[in-house]
């Protein structure tokens, strides 16, 4: 039925959450200010790094430009911590090794930044698991717009038909309805079940082995 699968990166191919709770926390204790327990942050993350950093301030310091000084300290962290205890969910480098060996076409879609996606997929995923990777860059909609969608289709001369997106959130099912695509709702990660359901997810998977059986 599939034969292009477009994934979330963070809550649905990888748990990053301790690295992404740890870059933030260390940049607000630098500052003096409040930090958040690492839980917090499954509701923090999904909308890009800037939304991210806007949302780790206190309501008080959430203008433009002390949102977009504390992204720029978040992401000097981040960048030598993105690997400290980020790791592929169980299953997921099984299931890819599968699709791929049936044929099928496979894609990064994350509004993480574009670099930080990059170098993710490459030491995580190697080999060449991914015929297209796309992280937030300058010229493309971040999610749930659906540009990021339609490039990777472009890129890879595939079918909307043909394609499913899956992800851990409702950003994430929104893009898939906004680009006409089937969506598959990743259980495991972040935001969980009740999220995927309201949002209307053609799909619920519990685990990434029952990818294949769709």
């Amino acid at each position: 039925m599939f034969e292009t699968y477009l994934f979330d990166l963070d809550g649905t191919l990888v748990n990053s959450l301790g690295d992404l709770a740890d870059a933030c926390n260390f940049v607000l204790a630098e500052a003096g200010l409040p930090t958040h327990p690492t839980e917090a942050y499954r509701y923090f993350v999904g909308n890009g790094a800037y939304k991210l950093a806007e949302r780790m301030l206190p309501e008080h310091m959430r203008d433009a430009d002390t949102a977009a000084r504390f992204k720029a300290a978040f992401d000097a962290r981040y960048n030598g911590h993105y690997l400290d205890k980020t790791r592929p969910y169980p299953g997921i480098p099984e299931t890819l090794a599968a699709l791929k060996a049936r044929g099928k076409k496979l894609a990064v879609l994350s509004n993480k930044p574009d670099p930080f996606v990059r170098k993710l997929c490459a030491e995580l995923f190697p080999g060449g698991t991914f015929d297209a990777v796309c992280g937030q860059r300058d010229g493309v909609a971040t999610k749930p717009a659906p540009d990021g969608v339609f490039a990777i289709l472009a890129e890879l001369s595939a079918g909307r038909e043909h394609a499913l997106f899956i992800g851990d959130s409702d950003v994430d099912i929104r893009t898939a309805q906004n680009a006409g695509l089937k969506s598959a709702g990743a259980v495991w990660g972040f935001r969980g079940r009740e999220e995927l359901v309201r949002a209307g997810a053609d799909f619920l998977l519990d685990s990434a082995g029952e990818l294949l059986a769709l």
